[in-house]
């Protein structure tokens, strides 16, 4: 390779500096939540803690560790990713599989029904109505019912419609049967899309807040996100009425919950992450 000229260097330099500036802002509210979750209420509420911690205390993670709420939650929401997802990933992957298909009776037709989900709602009211007449308020009924995403089948199936047909007819030939082609060929062969569509799916479980809060009765089966809302209720309705004393701010307590919360996700991110752009790319590439 020749030597870089100034343009190429002076680029290099900037694309380098601007890429750090965007990873330290996505890096701060993180080390900024960390800190806080374990530094001393006076600190906090001095308005000491800027990056690193102060007068550090672990109190607030003492008290996560003790509560059996917050474990049942954690579990809960363990249960809704990896059954949600699981489940997601069966309807998404075999409807994308069929409506890839030429072949399809009605192929026009029932790809036309899932763009037009995409584009027009009943709206909020008809769909609590409809969940809740469909007894949608517990495990398995939050699991079920929303299991499917429309923009996520469609990327699938485009994916899918971009493998050569010589291949499924030469595995036909092999004496491969359609489960066969579906999970030996069109499967592996898509494997950058299903990785991308399983992330979507997988964080929209883990962040699930707004319909389980409404839908859900039982509150040994609320999601984490809802545990954390009732908590913020809780402590500063105690605050507000001066009946706490804590050696840690209320917001040290939330930030505690909040670094539990995101553990999981930034251990697995990063291992799915390569395929993220890859993904959307290859299914988005036909409409």
């Amino acid at each position: 390779m020749g030597r870089l000229s100034k343009s190429e260097i002076v680029f290099k330099v900037l694309a380098y500096t601007l890429v750090g500036i965007f990873a330290l802002m996505a890096l701060y509210p993180i080390v900024y939540a960390l800190s806080v979750s374990i530094s001393g209420r006076s600190a906090y509420e001095t308005g000491q803690i800027v990056l690193l911690p102060k007068d550090i205390t672990f109190a607030a993670y003492e008290y996560i560790v003790f509560d059996k709420d917050f474990w049942i939650s954690y579990t809960n929401t363990l249960f809704y990713t990896v059954f949600g997802t699981a489940w997601s990933l069966f309807i998404s992957l075999t409807g994308a599989y069929a409506l890839s298909k030429v072949k399809l009776v009605g192929r026009r037709k029932w790809n036309f029904l899932l763009v037009f989900t995409m584009w027009f709602s009943a709206g909020m009211i008809p769909l609590y109505l409809n969940y809740k007449a469909l007894h949608v308020d517990n495990r398995w009924g939050m699991i079920i019912a929303f299991g499917v995403q429309a923009y996520n089948v469609i990327l699938l199936r485009n994916q899918f419609e971009t493998i050569p047909t010589e291949i499924e007819e030469a595995a036909i030939v092999d004496g491969a049967n359609e489960f066969q082609v579906f999970s030996k060929v069109y499967v592996p062969m898509s494997s950058a899309t299903v990785a991308t569509v399983t992330l979507f799916y997988a964080i929209s479980r883990w962040n699930g807040y707004y319909w389980a809060n409404l839908l859900v009765n039982n509150g040994e089966e609320l999601p984490l996100q809802v545990y954390l809302r009732s908590q913020i209720e809780h402590f500063q309705a105690l605050v507000d009425t001066g009946q706490t004393s804590l050696p840690y701010a209320v917001d040290s307590l939330i930030y505690a919950i909040i670094i539990c919360s995101i553990i999981p996700v930034l251990i697995i991110y990063p291992y799915i992450q390569k395929y993220f752009a890859k993904g959307v790319n290859l299914g988005g590439v036909k409409g």
